[in-house]
């Protein structure tokens, strides 16, 4: 049977695609290496832009979500600031009449309510099943993979990889090992959040601390070395490294809990279609998490990539020039999303007293212009179109 698009993966961006597209008359499936009624392994923190909120809206499912238990924490403010230079930028909420500028959500609580909506859509899920090749011709393209323990394949006119690193597909990728970890751990301080989220750029690199319950959430930027040496360190001595890097911005850290630490890398195909093939989310571009474009970047994919589908006539998915127009579509979104993270980095985590006066006169005049900082803070909520 010749199907008209299998989705390998489907967490939150192939479920995402595969949602978005249940109103069509496509023959879809979405395959997902999780047993059927498994949930994620632990739970984790994703930053939701407000963009992405209305697209989670237009699916159905956005309620289901925020209707949990501390699964959805709003994001008032963004204060952004650097250590050892002057400097400062605050985003407001209210600034653009919005009722929140981002949202700190928790994985499992969204991944479960699409799970929901997509076993109410009807759309086919096979699950245990490890996609190990994509290969394709001019006329379509075959999913392999194992289930198991036994070999399944499906034929279809396009194969959307929305998981892991894109490695089934034969795609030149890029690599850039920023040769940094991101210590995360939750961090509850003396005082209530009130929605305010932090980015601190120090000269080991970006701190943030995001609103998410009763605590914050933290990612902070280190060497593997130093990040290894505050796991290790007594709660009270972890703490004051944590203010002391902080400094005056915030005050009060009084716990933490559950520290760990991830290698940090840009990891990007120098393309996002093939012959018969599309990448989207990490599979496309995994980025660094300064200022959390990631994954709102994944979710943008998917959701145009279903625009696209149901635009195009049946006979004509996967075609070569279908998928090139979506590239082309997508490109300067992309390209914005992985310049403004890399860049970022490159002009606030390198360690150098030269830098302190320009990075502080950036961030005096962002807070001091308001149309630049409108624009800056439209980018941050829905990408570049």
């Amino acid at each position: 049977m010749l199907l008209d698009l299998v989705i390998v993966g489907a967490g939150p961006v192939g479920a995402t695609l595969a949602l978005a597209l249940r109103d069509g008359e496509m023959e879809i499936v979405a395959l997902d290496a999780r047993p059927r009624g498994g949930s994620a392994r632990g739970d984790r923190s994703l930053a939701l832009s407000h963009g992405t909120r209305l697209v989670f809206e237009r699916l159905g499912i956005w309620g289901e979500v925020a209707s949990g238990t501390d699964a959805v924490t709003p994001i008032a403010a963004i204060d952004i600031s650097q250590r050892g230079g002057f400097g400062h930028v605050r985003l407001d909420a209210a600034e653009h009449d919005l009722p929140a500028l981002g949202y700190v959500v928790s994985y499992r609580a969204l991944q479960s309510a699409l799970d929901s909506a997509l076993a109410r859509s009807g759309i086919r899920v096979e699950h245990d099943v490890d996609v190990t090749r994509v290969d394709a011709t001019p006329a379509f393209a075959e999913v392999r993979g194992k289930r198991h323990g036994e070999d399944v394949e499906w034929t279809t006119r396009l194969a959307a990889v929305a998981d892991g690193g894109g490695d089934v597909v034969r795609l030149r990728r890029r690599r850039h090992d920023y040769r940094q970890v991101a210590l995360v751990a939750k961090v509850w301080t003396r005082q209530a959040h009130r929605g305010v989220a932090f980015e601190r750029f120090t000269p080991e690199g970006p701190i943030a601390l995001l609103p998410e319950g009763d605590h914050y959430g933290l990612v902070w930027t280190a060497t593997p070395e130093r990040a290894q040496d505050l796991i290790e360190l007594p709660e009270g001595a972890f703490l004051a490294a944590l203010a002391t890097s902080f400094g005056p911005r915030i005050r009060g850290f009084a716990r933490v809990e559950g520290r760990r630490s991830f290698t940090l890398a840009l990891d990007l195909a120098d393309h996002v279609v093939a012959e018969r093939v599309v990448l989207v989310g990490n599979a496309a571009q995994a980025l660094h998490p300064v200022a959390g474009q990631g994954f709102n970047l994944g979710i943008r994919d998917a959701f145009e990539l279903a625009q696209e589908l149901l635009a195009t006539p049946r006979v004509q998915i996967g075609a070569r020039a279908r998928l090139a127009g979506y590239a082309r579509r997508r490109r300067a979104d992309r390209w914005s999303g992985i310049s403004f993270t890399h860049g970022l980095l490159g002009i606030f985590g390198a360690d150098s007293p030269l830098l302190h006066w320009p990075r502080g006169l950036a961030l005096t005049l962002l807070d001091a212009l308001p149309p630049v900082k409108r624009a800056f803070t439209r980018a941050m909520l829905y990408g570049l179109h």
